[in-house]
């Protein structure tokens, strides 16, 4: 979404690009660490089970943003501010929590329990005064730095067929969210509600979905298929997040997901089968 008159420049994939070198930061974390994780998806990697997984995101979403315009509807911006900043420091937590076992594991220091919790506290706590008490400039950075490791978690927590048809779903439902649905009435309200959902650059505005399915798609690259398969990825996620928006110079808004997941798909798949 853009605010006033915008012209779409190179400069604006600059963010989203800081955002991708975030998550491969964390893959490569994950990489060194030599650690497995766990699932989250529900069904296995049989039959129909990648598209059910794959329907449960898209629900997921769908009844997130939904319930999300439905409060901004009801005026009660006090309860929907309280939401994002529990969730959200939630998820700063767990994702602290993770990475600095990683990075302990890495240099091969041993560390309590305790020693990480109490520095995840401490990361939680300057999130949460950055993004929803001050404000302050360090804000989008935190942002950017969310969507790329919580888009790193779920690229190496989630198989690669669900993760495909996740992605795909998840970018078909983002045209009619925008065009039709909850994402467009959202952005329509006003976004100054919202601290934390959404990167805000200049005169544009990207979700924080957006930014960890980015994320997502470029470090399962990595972590499955490799660098040059990654590094493709990346510019295939660049390439469609500028002519996102090139369409927002002429709507005004454009789902952020259409074009950079099927163009980062694309480069990766030609990287892949020539390579």
């Amino acid at each position: 979404m853009a605010e006033g008159k915008f012209r779409a420049t190179p400069i604006y994939v600059v963010p989203i690009f800081a955002s991708l070198l975030i998550s491969i930061v964390c893959a490569f974390l994950i990489i060194e660490s030599n650690i497995e994780l766990t699932s989250v998806t529900v069904l296995p990697e049989t039959g129909y089970g990648p598209l059910f997984n794959a329907a449960i995101f898209v629900l997921a979403a769908g009844f997130g943003a939904t319930m999300i315009y439905f409060l901004l509807k009801r005026g009660v911006h006090l309860f929907i501010r309280l939401l994002i900043s529990v969730a959200f420091s939630i998820l700063a937590f767990l994702l602290a929590i993770l990475y600095f076992e990683l990075v302990f594991m890495i240099i091969n220091v041993e560390s309590s329990l305790a020693v990480i919790v109490f520095l995840a506290f401490l990361v939680t706590t300057i999130v949460v005064l950055e993004v929803f008490l001050r404000k302050g400039r360090f804000c989008e950075i935190i942002v950017l730095a969310i969507g790329g490791a919580t888009g790193t978690l779920l690229g190496a927590s989630i198989p690669t067929s669900s993760a495909v048809l996740i992605l795909l779903l998840l970018a078909v439902y983002d045209v009619i969210a925008v065009f039709h649905g909850p994402v467009g009435k959202i952005a329509s309200e006003g976004l100054e509600h919202l601290p934390g959902v959404s990167f805000s650059f200049k005169k544009i505005h990207v979700g924080l979905g957006d930014l960890t399915f980015y994320s997502m798609l470029v470090s399962h690259m990595l972590l499955s298929f490799g660098w040059k398969v990654c590094v493709a990825a990346v510019y295939g996620v660049l390439l469609g997040s500028f002519l996102s928006f090139k369409m927002v110079e002429k709507k005004g808004i454009f789902p952020g997901l259409p074009f950079s997941v099927l163009l980062g798909f694309l480069a990766s798949f030609v990287v892949l089968v020539w390579s």
